[in-house]
């Protein structure tokens, strides 16, 4: 049986690896599993190179790291090649004949107009549960830009601006459902489109009803690590903090998580169809550059169950509750 081999993501980065050599002969082998997972939990992220760019190929790959968890949005487009095989793997497709303007919306930087941007974030931050993980390929790749850029939250913990840090840790911020760029208060470096499309029509639904959830600005690790984890995108501010005076501690925290995103702090993925990314959710902060509105691109996430316990809505609600409202 072939072996996998594995290797660091690169010389500038203290987190992430790169696998090759996993394929349908090894996958299940319990010692390769193993392995997997042992290298997810020290590095934080994983590029599986040279992978069969299949929906099944990504299901299964996912569930070496755990089961897979459907999307907590009704809105959120889901993959129709996978079918209940895979509750959870969700469609972010820009498609510019269609004119889909969906997943993020359009923005301009430095005078260009770029499609599929998404600021610094972690995924599920609006919800009180956070999953432990995603997954995501790229079937339809840019010809440039588009790629993704990872942090993590231990690295940046140590090296952040320590006067930014001692205002924030021991601190909740707020995060909010509307992904809507326009309404993004804090680290704003771009300036965005009104996103009118259907997907996010029916989306503002949902957050009409959606409580306000909560998660710790930095939190520690059962290995002892302390990781500072916190997305511009979606956060409305600091709890037991809405003034104007701290806002604006707030907003610099988010201009340095920008800042940090510019320079060898960030490992930033060129995408190829054959590549598979994982990252640890519950340590990651993630974005994409965007690309040129005018090419096509297609990211598929599926979703690992999971959660670190920190999280809680505003109100007291559980996911089940919001849902049974919105029905």
């Amino acid at each position: 049986m072939a072996e996998i081999k594995v290797s660091e993501l690169s010389s500038e980065h203290a987190f992430g690896a790169r696998i090759a050599g996993l394929n349908w002969d090894n996958i299940n082998d319990p010692a390769v599993r193993e392995r997997i997972n042992a290298t997810f939990v020290e590095r934080g992220l994983i590029v599986f190179e040279d992978m069969e760019p299949s929906a099944k190929m990504q299901v299964a790959v996912s569930k070496i790291f755990g089961p897979l968890k459907d999307h907590p949005t009704k809105s959120t487009p889901r993959d129709g090649e996978t079918g209940d095989e895979a509750e959870g793997v969700i469609d972010m497709h820009y498609d510019p004949k269609k004119g889909n303007n969906d997943a993020g919306g359009l923005v301009e930087i430095d005078g260009q107009v770029l499609a599929r941007f998404s600021p610094w974030h972690f995924d599920h931050c609006y919800n009180d549960e956070l999953n432990y993980a995603g997954v995501l390929r790229s079937p339809i790749v840019a010809p440039e830009g588009g790629r993704t850029g990872f942090m993590d939250g231990i690295e940046l913990y140590k090296n952040f601006p320590k006067d930014l840090l001692a205002q924030i840790e021991g601190l909740n911020v707020i995060y909010t459902l509307d992904t809507r760029l326009t309404k993004q208060r804090f680290g704003v470096n771009f300036k965005a489109f009104e996103d009118n499309s259907p997907p996010m029509l029916a989306l503002l639904k949902e957050v009409a009803i959606f409580p306000r959830a909560m998660h710790p600005a930095v939190w520690t690790r059962e290995t002892g690590e302390k990781v500072l984890h916190i997305g511009p995108w979606m956060s409305v501010g600091v709890e037991h903090n809405e003034t104007a005076e701290f806002e604006a501690v707030y907003d610099a925290v988010c201009h340095e998580i920008n800042r940090q995103g510019t320079g060898n702090a960030a490992y930033w993925h060129e995408w190829k169809p054959t590549d598979l990314v994982i990252w640890d959710n519950h340590r990651m902060v993630h974005a994409v550059e965007g690309c040129d509105a005018k090419h096509e691109r297609q990211t598929l996430r599926t979703t690992i169950k999971g959660d670190y316990g920190h999280g809680y809505f505003e109100d007291g609600k559980k996911i089940g509750e919001v849902f049974r409202e919105v029905a």
